[in-house]
């Protein structure tokens, strides 16, 4: 209960900082003291996608990121280079597959219902990637953008508004550095004020994102980048919405130190103080790349239980899972991936209970196959497998008062105390009775 309390008072307290307009100074001192808004706690679940010009090669060597074929191309004895002169020939170049970026069969009505069917609640968005390449008109990309070359369609402004139409929140990554635009290369000052900065503030004008998620920061500090000055004016002066969301990626020092929620991605969670304070957000792809990689295979990809164990085990930590697919050069959704998303759905349509707007309890697990999450004054026991005829949960000290229900399940859930611990009696359903695989969720009331 103590946990609990302090997780309302916290979200009472985030909810009060975003109603009084606070004035943000450009320093992290008072950047730091922004709240991150509690709707993105609430929300725990989130789609990543990974889209651009790399989408049209689509390939990089099993463990790698397909998205960084432009940069590994270029290392001749690599496999990406290997493979790119045997497909393509050695005088194509990275800039040939523009035109081939096409998006003809993309709609993003269809994108958006798969994202509704999820039942995640946000989606973010490669406006950029290292490529340079831009999905919006962006003025600082002539030429080198999805309106000027390739699909010839807004495809950032298409999504965004489908997405936002069916009650979903959404916002864009974007790349501060570019691997090979000329200005970067040889001034970085000049790249940030007439390129990087102006960029940024086009996409935050134009779609109001409720979250601004930066990577490829990690060439220069902070400072030089000029976040802390693009941040009191995104919090203070821009377009975007007072509970505008910011992730931790803006200089090399800054990753779980300053921002508005830490990004290990694929496991790697750093100490700091945002992931001790369970501000965090895991990314990962379903295969081991974010773009799509067509040298992934069905045995690359994770299952539907290991998503969702995935899932639970960000969420009883008090983190979120963002979650990433790889649309085609040509604008689909891998049937694999919808497929893996619309399973994940089902799940949550039982379960959901169990993620959304929960906090961490004092346990986060029982043994290898329980995990925990608390709200309203419930705790969730959430098996990763069928526990059985019985099932004893150490973690708990039940009260006086004790109860359990089963979700999906609408009959009364038998317990007993045995030794000072929680015995639940598990329902013997016949699989037609089943409304879920992968995991089993019980609520508990009346424990301490």
């Amino acid at each position: 209960m103590k946990t609990y309390v302090i997780a309302f008072l916290a979200g009472v307290l985030a909810l009060g900082a975003m109603a009084d307009d606070a004035v943000y100074k450009p320093n992290w001192e008072s950047l730091d003291t922004r709240p991150t808004p509690q709707w993105f706690r609430d929300a725990k679940f989130g789609i990543f996608i990974h889209w651009g010009v790399y989408s049209v090669p689509s390939w990089g060597p099993k463990g790698k990121y397909a998205e960084w074929y432009w940069h590994d191309m270029n290392n001749h004895d690599g496999e990406t280079w290997k493979f790119h002169a045997k497909t393509y020939g050695e005088d194509f170049q990275y800039q040939d597959f523009a035109p081939k970026f096409t998006a003809e069969l993309f709609n993003p009505d269809e994108w958006a219902d798969v994202f509704r069917r999820s039942n995640a609640k946000y989606v973010v968005l490669t406006s950029k990637h290292h490529e340079g390449f831009a999905l919006w008109p962006s003025a600082e990309a002539w030429n080198w953008n999805a309106v000027d070359v390739g699909p010839h369609r807004d495809l950032a402004g298409d999504l965004i508004a489908a997405v936002r139409a069916r009650g979903l929140r959404m916002g864009y990554y974007y790349s501060i550095y570019e691997w090979y635009n000329p200005l970067y290369t040889s001034d970085v000052n000049k790249f940030v004020d007439q390129h990087m900065l102006p960029q940024l503030k086009d996409l935050v004008q134009r779609y109001k994102p409720d979250i601004v998620w930066p990577d490829g920061e990690w060439d220069h500090p902070s400072a030089t980048w000029k976040s802390e000055d693009f941040l009191a004016w995104l919090y203070n002066d821009s377009n975007a919405p007072k509970d505008v969301v910011v992730n931790d990626r803006w200089g090399k020092e800054t990753r779980n130190v300053h921002g508005g929620f830490a990004t290990p991605e694929y496991g790697h969670i750093p100490k700091g103080k945002l992931t001790d304070a369970g501000l965090f957000e895991e990314c990962q792809g379903m295969g081991r790349s974010f773009g799509y990689n067509r040298n992934e295979n069905a045995n690359d990809y994770r299952g539907t239980g290991e998503l969702l164990t995935l899932l639970i085990d960000c969420v009883s930590r008090g983190g979120n899972l963002l979650l990433d697919i790889g649309p085609t050069a040509d604008g689909r959704i891998p049937v694999i991936m919808q497929q893996r998303l619309l399973e994940m759905g089902k799940w949550l349509d039982v379960n959901g209970d169990a993620i959304f707007g929960t906090t961490a309890w004092r346990a986060q697990q029982d043994g290898e196959s329980v995990r925990y999450t608390t709200k309203d004054g419930a705790v969730y026991a959430i098996c990763l497998k069928w526990p059985g005829e019985t099932l004893t949960l150490n973690e708990v000290k039940p009260g006086a008062n004790v109860g359990v229900s089963m979700l999906g399940w609408d009959e009364a859930v038998a317990c007993n105390v045995d030794g000072g611990k929680l015995v639940i009696q598990v329902p013997q359903l016949t699989p037609d009775k089943v409304l879920c695989q992968y995991a089993y969720v019980f609520r508990l009331t009346g424990v301490e």
